[in-house]
């Protein structure tokens, strides 16, 4: 798999222009859902190196993230005369960065396509590292394929846009980030100002959080190694999105992330010795700003069920990422049942449920 180009953005304008430059195209088209359409593509509009592009729109949110929009898509392209030397812009959040990939890589067996992520989940996690695709049978991202965007632009300007729940899910990654990475990167995440935002400084720590993603996938494009380590959180968190989208009360893909992430400190404190101060130091940050995943005890099979049909798995085992303290990783760890309801219990005490 290729290493697709990053570049964080000093002028939109200059780096998209330079970006398609590079991606030689007969047709451009470019991908919004039903928010970036009406927020984010005005900012590319009389850019001349965009003239003629032709504009495909989906439904917003990850309950659109199907096979029915991605049907959509292909059909969109096909029918406006999309070849296999055409360009994908995808403009949006993960849900578009996600599904765009995935069509761009599909259609006609793979045309070329450029991400501009415009939320903070879509900067830090879904528009980078090659890993498109879809919902399906009520599974998360459970269709889908690697192929590596030509060119990701990050623009942060876009995030002065983004509403709290928008910016504490892409957050989330963030703070996944500092915890397989360094102390002094995690400590400045929990310590940022996230009421009132210094966009300099976030701009700088996208840019960090990036970096740190790029630099894992670069080592293991495909997820044979060390690329688990980027599932941190996900194991459980994926089983309470799942189970949010099953029950009709979908949540932010970052929130469940966040919630994840106190289920698998905990784990990690129990199998691997993190250390229990730090776990319960970034429990706090997620606690007063995520709230608490509302679950009872009739949901424990549930979402053990959904864990074992979690894609990382191997023969039905269960697959854990864990930390023996932060940037310490362990990779392919397992938990029994009773040690996963334990971990539930745990989330619903300290979560105040």
């Amino acid at each position: 798999m290729s290493k697709q180009e990053v570049i964080l953005c000093q002028d939109l304008e200059k780096s998209l222009t330079q970006a398609l430059d590079t991606c030689p195209h007969d047709r451009l088209f470019i991908l919004t859902d039903e928010h970036t359409h009406r927020l984010c593509l005005p900012r590319l509009e009389g850019i001349p190196a965009l003239h003629g592009a032709e504009v495909i729109r989906i439904g917003a949110e990850d309950v659109n993230k199907t096979l029915d929009s991605l049907s959509h898509v292909w059909q969109a392209l096909s029918e406006r005369g999309a070849t296999r030397h055409s360009l994908l812009l995808n403009l949006g959040g993960g849900m578009v960065t996600d599904l765009g990939g995935f069509a761009a890589a599909t259609f006609k067996r793979g045309i070329a396509y450029i991400n501009i992520p415009t939320t903070l989940l879509a900067m830090v996690d879904a528009s980078v590292g090659g890993k498109t695709g879809i919902n399906f049978n009520g599974l998360k991202n459970e269709i889908g394929a690697f192929a590596p965007a030509a060119c990701v632009l990050l623009e942060t300007e876009f995030l002065r846009s983004l509403d709290a729940h928008n910016f504490f899910s892409g957050y989330a990654e963030m703070l996944k980030h500092g915890l397989i990475s360094t102390s002094r990167h995690l400590d400045e995440l929990l310590a940022f100002d996230t009421e009132q935002p210094d966009y300099a400084r976030l701009r700088e720590m996208v840019g960090r959080s990036v970096q740190v993603k790029e630099d894992i996938v670069e080592q293991d494009p495909r997820e044979q190694g060390i690329r688990k380590a980027l599932n941190l959180g996900h194991t459980v968190g994926h089983a309470f999105e799942s189970l949010t989208l099953a029950e009709e009360r979908p949540v932010l893909h970052g929130y469940a992330v966040a919630w994840g992430l106190v289920c698998e400190l905990y784990l990690s404190h129990l199998r691997t010795g993190f250390p229990q101060d730090r776990m319960r130091q970034v429990i706090r940050f997620i606690r007063e700003n995520y709230g608490a995943f509302p679950f009872t005890c009739k949901h424990y099979d549930r979402l053990y069920e959904l864990m074992r049909h979690d894609k990382k798995n191997t023969a039905g085992v269960i697959n854990f990422t864990l930390l023996k303290d932060v940037g310490d990783i362990s990779l392919d760890q397992t938990a029994d049942k009773d040690t996963i309801f334990e971990t539930l219990d745990f989330f619903r005490e300290c979560m105040g449920l």
